[in-house]
């Protein structure tokens, strides 16, 4: 990816004063080399001012800017949508529902919508990458245990699979999250597939799920689970600041909507050493990702 450029507060009221602004600035993402067509990939239009549209000469296809993005068929200002994706991107604890609503005068039904099709553009961008190298692997759970419930692997609070990978130095490099409906063989092979580039070293405690899917693409190196020893350091610490992200911000969440913001705390963990860049990167995938529907979170 070409460098991004970082942007403050007092350039991003000069930048995008205006909905031609805003519309202006899209359009250069979503089309850095020049409108084409999503019908035929044709390269030449018309420009529909009077209704913001695009029309291919080739095949008179119309569409917009936010056509086939999250932002599909939003009523909000663009001005909103921008502010909404650099409110969400400079503050890196996360930003909540009731925050942006009071912030952009927005209901609050709206404001959660908006903020879930953010999300949902940062999950998108982040399954472009795979993990690789030498990679921590470890299950969590999230919620409260019910009264007389088991414990551990057997509990009822929701499970996650949490996979990091690490530098030469044994530096956390990208980590990677996702709710799963149980942690068998089966479960944890996909998860891995998906995730893990095929013949990476694999860490993990000695759980018994863990070692068939684990031995047939990785080279699987666990040992027995030692509290008082290092393993597993970095992903332990990782999942402690995501447990704080989401208790701290959002003050605790149903399983339901979970994986929405694992999605957002794994995006700017792999993006804090740029973290000046986020809001240009994080507009980069809002325009490359594809529309979510209201319905499709109720």
């Amino acid at each position: 990816m070409a460098k991004q450029k970082r942007i403050g507060f007092l350039e991003v009221q000069e930048q995008f004063g205006s909905e031609e602004a805003c519309r202006k600035y899209l359009v250069e993402l979503r089309w850095p080399n020049g409108f084409i067509c999503p019908r035929c990939g044709c390269r030449k239009y018309y420009q529909i001012s009077t209704r913001n549209k695009y029309q291919c000469k080739n095949c008179r296809y119309q569409t917009s800017v936010t056509a086939g993005t999250v932002m599909d068929r939003s009523h909000l200002d663009l001005r909103i949508w921008i502010w909404a994706i650099y409110l969400v991107a400079r503050d890196k604890r996360g930003y909540s529902a009731k925050q942006l609503s009071v912030e952009l005068n927005l209901p609050y039904n709206t404001a959660w919508f908006l903020l879930h099709r953010i999300r949902k553009a940062m999950a998108q961008r982040d399954d472009n990458y795979v993990l690789s190298g030498i990679v921590e692997l470890d299950d969590t759970y999230f919620g409260k245990a019910k009264k007389g419930g088991k414990r551990g692997h057997g509990t009822a609070k929701t499970k996650v699979l949490v996979a990091l990978s690490k530098d030469e130095d044994d530096n956390p490099q990208f980590v990677k999250m996702q709710v799963v409906p149980n942690l068998k063989g089966k479960t944890i092979g996909k998860f891995a597939n998906r995730s893990i580039t095929e013949g990476a070293i694999v860490q993990s405690d000695a759980y018994r799920s863990y070692r068939k899917p684990l031995a047939e693409k990785y080279l699987h190196d666990y040992q027995v689970f030692d509290a008082d020893a290092d393993m597993l350091h970095w992903l332990h610490i990782i999942i402690g600041n995501t447990k704080a992200f989401v208790l701290g911000t959002f003050h605790g969440l149903g399983e339901k909507h979970l994986q929405s913001y694992l999605d957002e705390f794994c995006y700017r963990f792999n993006r804090r050493f740029v973290h000046g860049e986020i809001f240009s990167r994080l507009a980069c995938a809002v325009m490359a990702s594809s529309p979510l529907r209201f319905a499709d979170l109720t």
